[in-house]
């Protein structure tokens, strides 16, 4: 029996559910299967939130699409209520001919996004790269988004979202959700405090850049008609 499962009608109409707990730091992941065929006009969004009006918010936001188009995938990062961070790719693979695992992990080292434990984006916090152990690995290149500031990384704020609601079904008419909070295979109160959570891996490293290199279509960062100014967190890439 799911812990929470709903329908909705086609044409002009939604739902949605979120966890009644919030978390500091953690791992969240949803396994989804989109809707196939027309889904333009359909927008799935699998997000993390904090609460009041300069809230922290991290987004999957799966956009549709007229039938034979691939999905895109956008991510964005709202720190202290502002956006406008939006990265998006084209997945390798159908993302409505089965489940895939989506997933969000943040430490006060770094946001990752993932699709299937693949990295497909970074945002670091540049302040706290000073005191991480040496010995690791920083992915190269084009990346990563690193804050200049304090104020570009989030803040410490509890997060709620439908990572933590176990399932639902009959999502966004017709996708379907499973959704669960996960350690990333790790045990302990504070396992997103351990050494292997403050950065990539080399073999994530190298699934980032392959990522990135492949299937990245759109950067905010380096989008000069919308930003003639390079945003802080941009700088260095």
């Amino acid at each position: 029996m799911p812990l929470a499962s709903f329908s909705i009608k086609p044409w002009r109409s939604g739902g949605g559910f979120a966890s009644k707990n919030r978390f500091l730091y953690g791992k969240a992941t949803a396994d989804l299967k989109l809707v196939p065929g027309d889904s333009a006009g359909v927008v799935t969004a699998f997000y993390l939130s904090s609460a009041g009006e300069k809230h922290n918010e991290f987004d999957f936001e799966f956009l549709g699409n007229v039938t034979g188009e691939p999905y895109l995938v956008q991510t964005n990062l709202y720190i202290d209520g502002v956006g406008n961070r939006e990265q998006r790719i084209d997945l390798w693979f159908d993302p409505t001919a089965d489940f895939h695992t989506y997933a969000v992990l943040w430490n006060p080292s770094q946001v990752v996004f993932l699709v299937d434990d693949t990295p497909i984006r970074v945002y670091d916090n540049k302040n706290a790269s000073a005191t991480k152990p040496k010995g690791h690995h920083r992915h190269p290149n084009a990346t990563t988004t690193q804050a200049q500031t304090a104020s570009a990384f989030p803040s410490p704020q509890p997060m709620a979202g439908c990572a933590w609601a176990a399932s639902a079904s009959d999502w966004a008419a017709g996708e379907v959700a499973r959704c669960s909070g996960s350690s990333w295979g790790k045990e302990g109160r504070y396992w997103w405090k351990e050494k292997d959570m403050q950065e990539l891996s080399v073999h994530q490293s190298h699934q980032l850049v392959w990522a990135r290199a492949h299937h990245l279509v759109y950067d905010y960062c380096v989008d000069t008609d919308r930003f003639p100014v390079q945003p802080p967190e941009c700088a260095g890439r």
